[in-house]
């Protein structure tokens, strides 16, 4: 039976006198009874390991699923702890269930991927905020003083706030701020512009429309910019209308011809 030790010898009071099955697990060989002892032994420091993960039960995760990442840095601690090096079990355990439990936060609660470096200045930042508000009243940090006492540049302060927005992502349903008629994100947010489409079709044709001969360039403005139909444009120029059919045709498709070479 694993035993505790008093408070001398471990910050936790109830802290389990495992040294001596550290000292046989690493002995034995793989099999049943190793895992028997391997179980023992975790199943000795589950209470400490609960007791850590209630340390981060304010930040948006079920204390269960912490709990559970707890143990699972706990077996982690266990399988590789070397009791030869002679540091005491608690000492190595502590910072690898820590660890594990802050690359859970980083690696699945964040909404959206964001990089490693982003999440730490996020973290610095936010520490160095809640230590100035302890000595600034009545005003929250500026981004210069973040920057003195986190030791970091005003740029990358400025990335750690941003990123303190966006630990989680709200509904589009969500109502916003101040609103009350219901407006929503969703009603905010913009949709393409077909005019969008135009201005790309008039680019493209610009080139082969300056290219057409002054009376084709006048007809087509007749035609598709006035609005006009080919019997006026007829009269307007004193043609006859299929010949004004037959040169929209045939300018249509030279500018056609020449955006399509342009975009090969």
């Amino acid at each position: 039976m694993l035993t505790h030790t008093s408070p001398k010898q471990h910050p936790h009071d109830d802290a389990p006198d495992t040294a001596e099955a550290f000292r046989r697990l690493a002995a034995l060989p793989a099999g049943p009874e190793r895992d028997a002892l391997r179980d023992e032994i975790v199943e000795a420091w589950l209470p400490m390991a609960d007791r850590l993960a209630g340390r981060f039960r304010s930040r948006g995760e079920s204390l269960d699923d912490l709990r559970q990442v707890a143990a699972l840095g706990l077996v982690k601690a266990v399988d590789r702890y070397d009791p030869e090096l002679g540091n005491a079990f608690e000492s190595y355990a502590v910072p690898t269930i820590t660890g594990e439990i802050k690359r859970h936060f980083r690696d699945h609660m964040w909404t959206l991927h964001v990089p490693r470096r982003v999440q730490d200045l996020r973290n610095r930042v936010r520490f160095a905020s809640q230590d100035l508000s302890q000595t600034i009243s009545g005003r929250r940090p500026t981004v210069a003083e973040i920057a003195e006492h986190a030791k970091l540049s005003e740029e990358d302060v400025k990335t750690g706030l941003e990123a303190l927005e966006s630990f989680t992502a709200l509904s589009l349903d969500a109502e916003l701020p101040g609103s009350e008629d219901g407006y929503s994100l969703s009603d905010a947010l913009g949709s393409p512009d077909p005019a969008l489409d135009t201005v790309v079709d008039r680019e493209a044709v610009k080139d082969g429309l300056a290219a057409l001969p002054e009376r084709e360039r006048a007809i087509l403005y007749m035609r598709f910019f006035s609005d006009m139909t080919q019997s006026r444009i007829a009269e307007e120029l004193g043609i006859s209308q299929m010949h004004v059919s037959r040169l929209i045709s045939r300018c249509c498709g030279r500018v056609r011809e020449q955006v399509m070479r342009d975009v090969a």
